[in-house]
């Protein structure tokens, strides 16, 4: 084989191979490129709740029964909410400044929780359209902001039911707060359910004109007891109406939380709201997009009243029939407010038979039969 044939031999044999492992890698099968990193979508920023008391939360209270709904919604929603408080918020200017604050500083969801509050809080509102506000106990609504409100005068009922059992004087006690519809209803409610089991019994009414004044409110309570008033109710926010009780040997109720602890031997039972619900729901339909204004009045039926703790000395016969009034309430077969109903100038209030609806009671100006005095500008 000459030179020439011979690298000719050797050229084809590098070409072929190359040729070979050509087809080689054309039947590899090459792995797909990986896939970029996509970020994390951003965390959704909390929603910022906040809360104006009008008193201390304190351990016991009107607004101690608020706080612990705060609480409530901040067990119920976690890292999703923040809320704070702002305590002993006066009802006057200082409630207005006190709201606009808490929306300047990105609060999107406020709770003003008690009547005063009701037109500042409408003033506000209308500054931040971007802000839902809520407010407790009012009637007034705008786009942005609702009310909501317990139906305390069921507790106030049962209370009653518990009184006119327990009086032996047959002479009851109120110590009233502020002269609005709210209080003159639960003022009215207690009245009747101790005339359930006493039709004899009557009532007297000292007003402090504060929700909150544990002085006055003693003063008032110790009125009342030498007046002849051996069984006591309030509708104001704290515990000294049944600390008074106790030192004077008479009998009392805790009012919006269980106050037991504040006069073991006076405590007959407390009311008690539970605005935990409420505000559970409320924020629930903030953070989901689906709230609106409204009007809302729960009770006994939504879980937010109840009446606890009765004393041990109360008959078996009154503590059943406590539990006869709540089934009622709670299914709606029992009625407090059905006619016939008096007031205490003779007037009928409710024809017989009749059930009065939420406009009656949420506008009544007058006391029932049993209840002495008028009503304060009325």
């Amino acid at each position: 084989m000459t030179d020439l044939q011979k690298r000719s031999l050797l050229k084809f044999a590098a070409i072929s191979a190359v040729a070979a492992a050509a087809l080689v890698g054309c039947g590899k099968k090459e792995e797909p490129p990986a896939p970029a990193p996509v970020a994390a979508p951003a965390k959704a920023e909390p929603l910022k709740i906040a809360f104006a008391y009008v008193g201390p939360v304190g351990d016991g209270g009107w607004t101690f029964a608020h706080d612990n709904g705060r609480k409530a919604v901040e067990a119920a929603y976690g890292d999703k909410v923040v809320t704070s408080f702002v305590e002993k918020v006066p009802e006057s200017a200082d409630a207005e400044r006190v709201l606009r604050d808490m929306a300047g500083q990105g609060n999107k969801l406020i709770f003003g929780t008690t009547f005063g509050y009701m037109e500042p809080m409408l003033k506000v509102a209308a500054e931040f359209k971007d802000v839902k506000f809520e407010h407790a106990t009012g009637y007034k609504t705008a786009d942005n902001m609702r009310t909501y409100d317990s139906r305390t005068y069921e507790g106030a009922y049962m209370a009653g039911v518990i009184a006119g059992k327990m009086s032996k004087t047959g002479t009851l006690g109120v110590v009233g707060s502020v002269p609005i519809p709210e209080v003159v209803r639960n003022i009215n409610s207690f009245t009747l359910g101790a005339q359930s089991v006493n039709p004899k019994v009557k009532t007297k009414v000292v007003w402090v004109n504060e929700w909150f004044n544990p002085p006055k409110e003693t003063e008032a309570a110790t009125a009342l007891i030498n007046g002849g008033a051996d069984v006591l109710f309030q509708n104001t926010d704290s515990s000294a109406v049944l600390q008074t009780a106790e030192k004077m040997g008479k009998r009392a109720f805790g009012w919006d939380s269980d106050m037991t602890a504040y006069g073991p031997k006076a405590h007959l039972g407390s009311a008690v709201i539970n605005w935990g619900p409420y505000y559970v729901k409320a924020v629930g339909e903030a953070l989901e997009g689906k709230w609106s204004t409204g009007q809302a009045w729960w009770g006994v039926k939504e879980g937010a009243i109840d009446m606890v703790s009765i004393a041990a000395d109360v008959p078996e016969a009154t503590k059943k029939r406590i539990d006869e009034v709540k089934a009622g309430l709670k299914d709606g077969s029992f009625a407090i407010w059905k006619g016939p109903i008096m007031d205490n100038t003779g007037k009928v209030l409710i024809a017989k038979d009749v059930v009065a609806d939420d406009k009656f009671l949420g506008g009544l100006k007058s006391y029932v039969k049993g209840v002495e005095g008028k009503v304060p500008g009325n």
